[in-house]
């Protein structure tokens, strides 16, 4: 059976939509509860006078509050549209953002080798030897990160 729903991603301006998170909030329901009940009770495109009401309400918008709407669509950041396609469930559309991780300044035997692209045994025989910057702190070994990318651009 398919969705009775349909997916809806809107931009909307700060002060509106803090409006909506108060209203949400308030009546313990949720963003989506409410747009429906607006859409419901508010947008008839099938009549005349329903068409008449909304474009009523769309002229009481102030032309500095229409710059502004106009304004934050075409200042937003440029963002990428991902559609993904899943099976016998229609299409999914939605936003991903990340920032990765920053990559750690000590690096256990394993980490090095990764960065080195060599095996773990190589970067242990080498720190062993004293050819690799490392340090051993009790039974483990631990390596700078910059001192390895030193070390393998031939600094030290």
């Amino acid at each position: 059976m398919p969705d009775p729903t349909a997916a809806l991603y809107v931009r909307l301006p700060h002060p509106e939509f803090a409006k909506l998170e108060r209203a949400a909030e308030a009546l313990s329901t949720n963003k989506k509860a409410i747009v429906t009940s607006l859409v419901a009770q508010h947008v008839d495109p099938d009549t005349n006078e329903g068409l008449v009401a909304l474009r009523a309400g769309l002229d009481t918008l102030t032309p500095r509050r229409v710059a502004a709407l106009r304004g934050s669509l075409a200042t937003g950041a440029p963002g990428r549209r991902v559609t993904v396609e899943m099976p016998d469930e229609g299409m999914t559309v939605g936003h991903h953002a990340f920032t990765p991780n920053a990559a750690p300044d000590v690096l256990t035997p394993a980490q090095a080798a990764e960065l080195l692209q060599v095996t773990e045994a190589e970067v242990l025989e080498l720190a062993g030897s004293g050819a690799l910057p490392g340090r051993r702190i009790g039974e483990h070994w631990r390596f700078s990160r910059p001192a390895l990318i030193a070390w393998l651009a031939g600094g030290e």
